[in-house]
């Protein structure tokens, strides 16, 4: 059953899995931050001790965990895999994004010089590959744009800039790539979803603040269904639900709201989709993993 109030909770609501606990050994969260999931279903998570972990879809630890070169500025926030299977970090204040193997070997990094002038980085909150190899970097603080860089790391284009217009962000926290080849930005603190092909020209746009159905409060990550592919799902921090919406932006009903137990979220950071088209949402103030057939 969908949720159609925020905060609302029915008996149909509860979560399909719960896990996680507080704690800095091996498969212990502390305020995870953002998840990726590979083909095989295995998730990714980085929380904040800088710790980049990898669980099955159940949350068993696999075993294997690594942190980046140096994390005493601040952790990466943006996690994402590629089409070779690889894990694409967002080095937040360290202005760089690191290509790693799934057991944590790093393979090359784009970025580390800081600035405003195109091909210059600040903030990097999230970035993906299209299947050409080509990187876009989501960027917030001097720079409020997207960056775009080619397989090789060289430099291509940026749009955005500061601001509410349209084509303009506050805060971009996450993309994603849909099946119709667009990208879809988190523009957090306009409370709002903007869609761009991937030569940034604006496409639509949808998104006001509140809490109602369609209504959003800082939506701070985005995901498809490989198996529901006319759906996106957004995460919404301020609202702390999940909601399911059409391409074009129409609401397909949320999930969660406030609170502790399961079925309820506090200031969820990230969610991904796995092969079966379960929804893992990062329940960043609880320090767990739900995970919803949604």
């Amino acid at each position: 059953m969908l949720c159609l109030v925020s905060g609302c909770r029915n008996s149909g609501d509860e979560p399909e899995h719960v896990w996680g606990k507080r704690g800095v050994q091996g498969g212990g969260l502390v305020k995870p931050r953002a998840i990726a999931i590979d083909a095989q279903d295995r998730l990714f998570l980085v929380d904040w001790t800088a710790r980049i972990q990898a669980f099955d879809r159940n949350g068993k630890f696999l075993g294997h965990s690594w942190t980046p070169p140096d994390y005493r500025n601040g952790r990466p926030s943006g996690l994402s895999v590629d089409a070779d299977g690889n894990l694409v970090v967002s080095d937040s204040h360290y202005q760089t994004v690191r290509i790693y193997s799934p057991d944590g070997t790093l393979l090359r990094s784009i970025g580390g010089k800081i600035g405003t002038e195109p091909g210059q980085l600040s903030y990097v909150s999230d970035c993906l590959r299209d299947a050409d190899g080509n990187f876009y970097i989501a960027e917030f603080g001097d720079n409020q744009r997207i960056s775009k860089f080619d397989k090789d790391g060289k430099f291509l284009k940026c749009w955005g800039g500061p601001g509410s217009e349209t084509g303009q962000f506050a805060r971009i926290r996450a993309l994603a790539l849909g099946p119709d080849g667009n990208l879809y930005v988190a523009d957090a603190c306009n409370h709002r979803i903007q869609v761009f092909t991937r030569e940034g020209e604006l496409v639509r746009y949808w998104g006001t603040p509140g809490t109602g159905p369609g209504q959003l409060s800082y939506p701070y990550d985005v995901a498809f269904s490989p198996r529901v592919t006319d759906a996106l799902y957004v995460v919404e921090y301020g609202n702390h639900r999940v909601q399911k919406f059409s391409l074009t932006g129409k609401s397909l009903g949320t999930w969660g709201g406030p609170g502790r137990e399961p079925g309820r979220l506090s200031s969820p950071w990230a969610l991904a989709v796995d092969s079966r088209g379960r929804v893992h949402v990062v329940d960043s103030e609880n320090d767990r993993v739900q995970r919803i057939d949604f």
